[in-house]
């Protein structure tokens, strides 16, 4: 009993450790076919948000997302629909709540290596200038909580 909470405990303080640390790659087309590489946006601020058309948090937040990224010069974003529908269905509904910055579909089966696979949606990663994961938000995220973590992550 007490080996599986010392090994949960473990468990609980390594990943967010490991998390801080990783310099994930990011290569993805966006939906108007244009290359997104993460490694191309060192030195800015990068919010790598999970979404999904039918995840009402994601929706909510996504015009949050935007308007933080809108608002400073020293933030980019990468939206990843993280579903199997057809493309042209997301294009569809990016086009009814549009956004400021690119969106990429990933595949649910095989989703970018270096980022855990979403547990809950939304799940945002703020990439710090560097290049590390600065922060993991699961849930939605506003300006408040970027703004916040940025200035930590200074």
């Amino acid at each position: 009993m007490i080996s599986r909470f010392i090994a949960a405990l473990a468990l609980a303080v390594a990943v967010p450790a490991m998390a801080s640390t990783t310099t994930p790659e990011l290569k993805v087309k966006t939906l108007d076919g244009k290359p997104f590489d993460l490694a191309a946006q060192r030195g800015k601020w990068v919010v790598v948000n999970y979404w999904a058309t039918w995840c009402v948090p994601c929706i909510k937040e996504m015009p949050d997302i935007s308007a933080f990224v809108t608002s400073r010069k020293d933030v980019v974003a990468i939206g990843l629909a993280f579903e199997d529908s057809d493309p042209n269905d997301i294009r569809a509904f990016v086009a009814k709540h549009p956004v400021t910055y690119a969106i990429a579909q990933v595949d649910v089966m095989a989703p970018p290596k270096d980022f855990d696979t979403p547990k809950g949606l939304p799940t945002t990663y703020l990439i710090a200038p560097d290049g590390h994961v600065a922060k993991r938000f699961v849930g939605p995220v506003d300006a408040a909580k970027l703004n916040e973590a940025i200035a930590k992550g200074k």
